[in-house]
C-alpha cells in the first residue's frame, strides 16, 4: 500500500510539473514567435547626421585596461559627437591619467570626478547623472556607454539612422558578443539565453512595461525625453539601471527600441567565466520597482522550468525508458532550447566550441539566478549597492 502511493504521489508530481512546464513553455514559444523577425541596426553608408547631434557619457570605475579601445571608438565616430564625456566614480588604478592622454589628443574628451556617491544611489547610476548634467546642453541625443564596448566608426551615425528610421527616441543594442575563452562559452550563453526566455527576441520597439528591453552598454535617447522623465535619479537605486530607465520611459507611453547591431558595437563584459559567474547574475533576475516579485518570479520560473529543466528530465526519463506526456513536453522544450541556441549564435564573435555545450549550465544557472533575487546585499568592485527592487 504505502509503494502504491508513493508511486501514485510521484505520478501527480510528474503531472503538476508537466503541466506547468507545458502552461510557461507555451508563453515563452509564443513570445519567441511574436518577436522574431525583428529589425537591426545596420551602418549607415550616407550618414546625414548634424555635427554636435549627441552627447556622450561614459562613466567608469577602474577601467584603465577596458576604456582606451573604447575611446578610439568614440574618437572615430566624427563632427556628429560634440563631447565625450567620462564620469569617474573614484579609480585608483590610471583611470584618470588615461583620460587626460586621450584630452590632450581629442579636445572632446572630459573628465568628471563623480565623488562623493550620495545615500540611495548606485555609483554607475550616480555616475550617469552627473555625467548627463555636465554634458553639453546644446547636443539634443545623449549616448551612453560603458568603458568596454567596442564602436565601430560608424555607430552613432547607424544609432541616429535607425533612431530616425524606426521613429523612436530611446534605443539600445544587444552589442556583440566576445568571451575570454573555453570556459566562458560554457556559461556567458547560458545566462543571456535567461533574457531570451524572459523577453524574447532583439528587434522591437514596444511602451509595454513587462516586455520592454534594454542594454544600459549602448543606450541611446533624446535629451528632453530622459529630463522629462526625471533624468537618472529614477534608476539610483536599481540593481539594473538600464532596463528600468527603460521601463519607466515606456511606463511613460515612450516607446524603447532594442535591436541587435552586428558588429557596430562589440563587447567583451568579463575577463573570465568566474568573473561572469560573480558579477552577472547580481542584475539578472531584473527585478525593481516596475516588476515587482510577481513578475519576477515568474520569469524566473520560466527559465526554471522551460529553459533549464527540460534537458535533464528528459535524459533522465529516456534512461528511465519512461514515456507519456511529461517526456513528449520535456523533448519538445528541450528541442526548443537547440533552437535558441543556435539563433543565439549571431549573438558572438567567434564563439568557442564550448557554445555549443553551454546548455547544460542551464539548471546552475536558473539556481544562482533565484539565490541573486532572493539577496538583499551585492557588492560591485568593492562597493556595497542599495537594493530598490519593489
Amino acid at each position: 500500500i504505502r509503494a502504491r502511493r508513493c508511486a501514485m504521489t510521484a505520478r501527480r508530481l510528474w503531472a503538476l510539473l508537466t503541466l506547468g512546464q507545458a502552461a510557461l513553455g507555451a508563453r515563452v514559444l509564443l513570445r519567441l514567435l511574436a518577436t522574431a523577425g525583428g529589425r537591426r541596426v545596420a551602418p549607415n553608408p550616407r550618414p546625414t547626421t548634424a555635427p554636435g547631434s549627441v552627447a556622450v557619457v561614459v562613466p567608469v570605475l577602474n577601467e584603465v585596461a577596458r576604456l582606451g579601445p573604447c575611446l578610439d571608438g568614440l574618437i572615430a565616430q566624427g563632427p556628429a559627437v560634440a563631447e565625450i564625456v567620462v564620469v569617474d566614480g573614484g579609480s585608483t588604478d590610471g583611470t584618470q591619467a588615461l583620460v587626460a592622454t586621450y584630452a590632450a589628443r581629442d579636445s572632446r574628451v572630459r573628465l568628471v570626478d563623480a565623488g562623493p556617491i550620495p545615500p540611495g544611489w548606485n555609483g554607475k547610476a550616480w555616475g550617469l547623472e552627473v555625467g548627463a548634467k555636465e554634458a553639453d546642453p546644446a547636443a539634443p541625443w545623449l549616448l551612453t556607454i560603458d568603458a568596454d564596448v567596442r564602436p565601430a566608426p560608424g555607430l552613432v551615425a547607424a544609432l541616429l539612422g535607425h533612431a530616425a528610421s524606426e521613429e523612436v527616441t530611446a534605443l539600445s543594442v544587444a552589442t556583440r558578443q566576445e568571451l575570454s575563452g573555453p570556459t566562458e562559452g560554457l556559461i556567458h550563453p547560458s545566462l543571456l539565453a535567461t533574457l531570451v526566455y524572459r523577453f524574447g527576441i532583439p528587434g522591437h520597439a514596444t511602451d509595454r512595461v513587462d516586455r520592454v528591453q534594454a542594454n544600459g552598454q549602448c543606450f541611446l535617447m533624446r535629451r528632453d525625453l530622459l529630463a522629462c522623465a526625471g533624468g537618472f535619479a529614477i534608476v539610483r537605486d536599481s540593481r539594473c539601471e538600464d532596463v528600468t530607465l527603460a521601463r519607466a520611459l515606456a511606463a511613460s507611453g515612450t516607446a524603447v527600441g532594442f535591436y541587435e547591431a552586428g558588429d557596430v558595437a562589440r563587447v567583451q563584459m568579463y575577463a573570465s567565466a568566474a568573473e561572469a559567474w560573480r558579477n552577472w547574475p547580481r542584475s539578472l533576475p531584473l527585478r525593481d520597482r516596475f516588476s515587482g516579485w510577481g513578475a519576477t518570479l515568474l520569469g524566473l520560473a520560466e527559465v526554471t522550468l522551460v529553459q533549464a529543466l527540460p534537458l535533464p528530465l528528459l535524459t533522465l526519463r529516456l534512461l528511465t525508458r519512461q514515456r507519456g506526456p511529461a517526456t513528449a513536453v520535456n523533448a519538445a522544450l528541450a528541442a526548443a532550447r537547440i533552437g535558441v541556441l543556435v539563433g543565439m549564435a549571431r549573438a558572438y564573435r567567434c564563439p568557442p566550441w564550448t557554445y555549443w555545450f553551454s546548455p547544460v549550465s542551464d539548471l546552475p544557472v536558473a539556481l544562482r539566478l533565484w539565490v541573486s533575487a532572493l539577496q538583499r546585499r551585492h557588492v560591485w568592485r568593492g562597493r556595497p549597492l542599495v537594493d530598490g527592487g519593489g
